[in-house]
């Protein structure tokens, strides 16, 4: 029997067509990521690196192929399936934050939970305390995001993700915003997580945050060039 993978990309293409033009984003990507990875997803810009994390967080849609995700091919399911499996096997962390403005941190955090019909008020507040205890924010709850450093308002976001439970937290460029010190905190805090167990996907330009994960893979003209298993990650080493 095989060994059923929590990501399986068989020979995905990512097509753009305009007028005269075909635009290969993802070109015949095969690829497996297996629970409690930590993967780094780097190339040069317009590679395809964020399609294929979109892809993966079905966010976009692919032209060819085959995904699966825990054993289910999730690019048949319907709309509505796709939402739900979006929102609780998936937790996405963006370069932008994207954090509500009006919201306080504990009802940014508590969001995705209100999609969730099964899960009582008491609930969701247990769950957004104990993924805001992840990182270390709960004695910020009641601030509103414009009252956080960019470094906290990453870690408010990491909560976001966290908080459903996901079985994969895929990450895009999530330094990206960051001075070299809170940038730094918040690869610390994805090498902590991944180390209680957590399976995560970073798409990264830099090559010191690529360093962190155990796998790294390349990318170029939307072609996986390079997939290798690092033993050891290197510590980032970045100046103050």
């Amino acid at each position: 029997m095989s060994k059923q993978h929590l990501i399986e990309l068989q020979a995905v293409k990512k097509i753009f067509y305009t007028e005269d033009l075909e635009t290969w984003a993802l070109n015949n990507i095969h690829l497996t990521i297996d629970a409690g990875e930590y993967v780094s997803i780097s190339g040069p810009s317009g590679c395809g690196k964020s399609t294929l994390l979109s892809v993966m967080g079905l966010l976009n849609s692919f032209t060819e192929g085959k995904y699966l995700l825990n054993g289910t091919e999730v690019s048949s399911l319907q709309e509505a399936e796709q939402a739900r499996v979006r929102n609780q096997e998936i937790g996405f962390i963006f370069q932008a934050f994207n954090l509500i403005g009006d919201m306080s941190v504990f009802e940014n955090v508590e969001l995705p939970l209100t999609f969730r019909k099964n899960l009582s008020r008491k609930e969701r507040k247990e769950m957004v305390t104990e993924a805001l205890a992840q990182v270390q924010m709960e004695h910020r709850q009641k601030h509103f995001p414009a009252e956080l450093s960019g470094g906290q308002q990453q870690r408010v976001a990491i909560a976001r993700a966290l908080v459903g439970k996901p079985k994969v937290l895929l990450a895009d460029e999530p330094t990206g915003n960051l001075d070299s010190k809170n940038a730094q905190m918040v690869m610390e805090l994805l090498s902590a997580l991944h180390r209680e167990g957590s399976t995560i996907v970073m798409v990264t330009h830099d090559p010191r945050s690529a360093e962190q994960a155990k796998r790294q893979i390349s990318l170029f003209d939307g072609k996986l060039v390079d997939d290798r298993i690092i033993s050891q990650p290197v510590p980032v080493a970045i100046e103050q």
